[in-house]
């Protein structure tokens, strides 16, 4: 039998190949970098890492880490599509910068999860963060000697100490104010679990799975209920 001819891929595919080949071989060299580096300055410095004390610092933190890391992919990455989560897991601080800037810029342009629109936009909202943040911290090294006095200033430490409440609670609002009341059952929730107990304040990132869950599940119901009406 003739062997039947392979229909050729559109430019949106050959774009994802090449995203996904690009994003593995990234991935992998950052892997290597961090964890090969306490091993190249443990070398230079000679004060190799100690390896049985760094398996229990593992074993201690990293089985929590890992479950909240394995639900932060299957939450985000559906958001950002392929480029962006990419990028967005390999340059971090995805809660604080990452997803409110694809979430923001895939609203000003109307993109919806899972379209081709959505991963672009995503992808060059997250590589723009990135590159600012970087742009920033490298003033900030450049600057934080001259400028040392004046952020150690008593005029300035109640304002530093509430920048990450302003931060996530001019974020939250945005989407708040969508469906008020979807948003603030399972706040009050949580804010109820946290408050009687308060142990869970130090396993946060796990605690998106509850709460995710929560709102998801009110969404359904809301849903139906408006096809019901």
């Amino acid at each position: 039998m003739a062997e039947q001819p392979k229909h050729p891929l559109s430019p949106y595919d050959e774009y994802l190949r090449a995203t996904h080949r690009l994003g593995r071989m990234a991935s992998v060299v950052t892997l290597i970098l961090l964890i090969g580096a306490p091993f190249v300055m443990g070398g230079v410095l000679g004060a190799a890492p100690n390896l049985s004390a760094a398996a229990k610092g593992f074993l201690a933190v990293g089985l929590v880490w890992t479950v909240s890391s394995v639900a932060e992919f299957l939450i985000y990455t559906p958001m950002l599509g392929a480029g962006g989560s990419y990028l967005a897991f390999i340059t971090g601080n995805l809660i604080n910068m990452k997803i409110p800037c694809a979430m923001n810029a895939r609203e000003m342009v109307g993109a919806k999860s899972g379209t081709a629109e959505n991963e672009i936009i995503s992808t060059l909202s997250i590589a723009t963060s990135s590159l600012v943040t970087i742009v920033v911290l490298a003033l900030g090294v450049l600057l934080l000697t001259p400028l040392t006095p004046v952020l150690q200033s008593a005029a300035l430490r109640p304002a530093f100490d509430q920048v990450v409440p302003a931060l996530f609670g001019a974020l939250a609002w945005r989407y708040y104010r969508k469906d008020v009341r979807l948003a603030l059952i399972p706040l009050a929730v949580m804010s109820a679990l946290f408050i009687l107990l308060p142990s869970l304040t130090s396993s946060t990132s796990m605690m998106i799975i509850p709460s995710g869950a929560l709102a998801i599940g009110l969404s359904y119901l809301s849903y139906r209920k408006e096809r019901a009406a």
